[in-house]
C-alpha cells in the first residue's frame, strides 16, 4: 500500500491534485477541505497521507486503482470510519467532506442531522444512517483532532508510516507521535520507517538517551 506521497504540487482541481515525485506524476483524489487547504500551493512541495482503493466491478474485470490523499493519518482514519456507513462510498464520502473532519465528527456526535444534510450528497436518510451507525465512535475526531492534525502534517511520509506502525502495535496516538518526534530529532539521518521504528522502541525502553 502507498501510505504517503511527498512531491511538488503541479496541479489542483476541484476534486483531485497532481503531485510530481521525481519523473512520475501521481493523480490524487482529495476531499473538499483538502483542496481548500492546498489552494495557493501550486509549485510547492506537499506531503500527503494516502490510501488506495480500486474503482470498478470485479465482475466486469475493469478495476482501476485510485489514490486518495489526506493531510494527516488521523483524517485518513476518519475517512475509513465515515465511508463504512452503508450506502456512503468513497466518491460520495469525498464530495461530502467539504468542511474539516472535526466539524463533521462533532455533528455526528451531537446527532445534528440538519448540519450533516448541508454536506454535498447527504440527504435526510443518509444523515440518519450516519448518526445511527457512527455516533459514539468519533469522539477522538471531534475533540482534540486539530492539534494532532497540525503536528502530523509536519511528518514526512516515512515518519507517518512509522507512526502508523506504532499505533497498529497498540501505542496511543499522542504518545506514538511524541516518540516519533523524539527519534527524528535525535537521528535526523534516518530516512526509512524500517530504520526509525527500532530506534523509537529503544528510546521507549530507555536503551537510548
Amino acid at each position: 500500500m502507498i501510505a504517503g506521497i511527498e512531491g511538488q504540487l503541479v496541479q489542483l482541481g476541484t476534486e483531485t491534485a497532481q503531485v510530481k515525485v521525481g519523473a512520475v506524476t501521481y493523480e490524487v483524489m482529495l476531499p473538499g477541505y483538502c483542496v481548500s487547504a492546498l489552494s495557493g500551493q501550486i509549485g510547492a512541495n506537499v506531503s500527503l497521507c494516502t490510501m488506495e482503493y480500486y474503482e470498478g466491478s470485479l465482475g466486469g474485470g475493469n478495476l482501476i486503482p485510485r489514490l486518495i490523499g489526506f493531510l494527516s493519518p488521523l483524517e485518513r482514519e476518519f475517512f475509513s470510519e465515515f465511508t463504512s456507513v452503508k450506502g456512503l462510498g468513497v466518491r460520495k464520502g469525498l464530495r461530502a467532506l467539504s468542511i474539516p473532519i472535526a466539524d463533521v465528527a462533532g455533528a455526528v456526535e451531537a446527532g445534528d442531522e440538519k448540519m450533516l444534510m448541508t454536506l454535498s450528497g447527504i440527504g435526510r436518510k443518509m444523515a440518519q444512517s450516519i448518526v445511527a451507525e457512527l455516533k459514539g465512535k468519533l469522539q477522538g475526531f471531534a475533540f482534540g483532532a486539530e492539534p494532532a492534525r497540525a503536528a502530523q502534517t509536519k511528518l514526512k511520509p516515512f515518519q507517518t508510516e512509522a507512526l502508523e506502525i506504532l499505533i497498529a502495535w497498540g501505542e496511543k496516538r499522542n504518545e506514538a507521535l511524541e516518540l516519533v518526534e523524539q527519534a527524528v530529532q535525535k537521528h535526523p539521518e534516518i530516512g526509512t520507517a524500517e530504520e526509525l521504528v527500532p530506534v523509537i522502541y529503544r528510546l521507549k525502553q530507555g536503551a537510548e538517551v
